[in-house]
C-alpha cells in the first residue's frame, strides 16, 4: 500500500473514532462533520492507491462516481451518498439558510457512523 494511501486512511480512522466519541458525548453536529470527513478521506485513499488524481471536492457522490468510472465500487447507496453530502456545508457553516432538512440527532448520527463503518470495510476489500 502506498504511503499516501496509508495517510489518508489514518486520518479517516481518526475522524471516524472522533465521530464515535462525539456521538457518545451527545455532540451531534461535530459527530456528523467527522463522519462526513472520514468517508471523504476513505474514498480519497482509494483514489490515491489507484493512481487517480484526487479532485478537490467534498462531494461523496462525485468521488463515488469517479471511482465507479474506474471500475472501483464502494458499498454505499445513492440515498446514503445524498445524506452524507447534505452534511458538509450545514455542519461547518450554519448561515444563509444552508441547514439540511433535519436537525442533527442521535438517530441520524448513528446511521451515518454505520454507513462510514460499512464503507471502511468495503474499502479494506478494495485495497487488499
Amino acid at each position: 500500500m502506498k504511503e499516501q494511501t496509508k495517510t489518508w486512511l489514518e486520518y479517516a480512522d481518526e475522524n471516524l473514532r472522533s465521530a464515535k466519541v462525539l456521538l457518545e458525548s451527545g455532540l451531534f453536529n461535530p459527530c456528523l462533520q467527522n463522519t462526513q470527513q472520514a468517508i471523504e478521506k476513505m474514498l480519497k485513499a482509494v483514489l490515491a492507491e489507484s493512481g487517480i488524481k484526487i479532485k478537490k471536492t467534498h462531494s461523496i457522490n462525485e468521488l463515488v462516481t469517479i471511482l465507479a468510472k474506474n471500475d472501483l465500487h464502494v458499498n454505499i447507496e445513492e440515498d446514503e451518498r445524498d445524506l452524507i453530502d447534505s452534511i458538509y456545508l450545514p455542519s461547518k457553516y450554519p448561515v444563509g439558510g444552508l441547514l439540511p432538512d433535519f436537525e442533527p440527532d442521535m438517530q441520524t448520527c448513528k446511521q451515518c457512523v454505520v454507513i462510514a463503518e460499512r464503507i471502511r470495510e468495503s474499502i479494506k476489500h478494495l485495497l487488499s
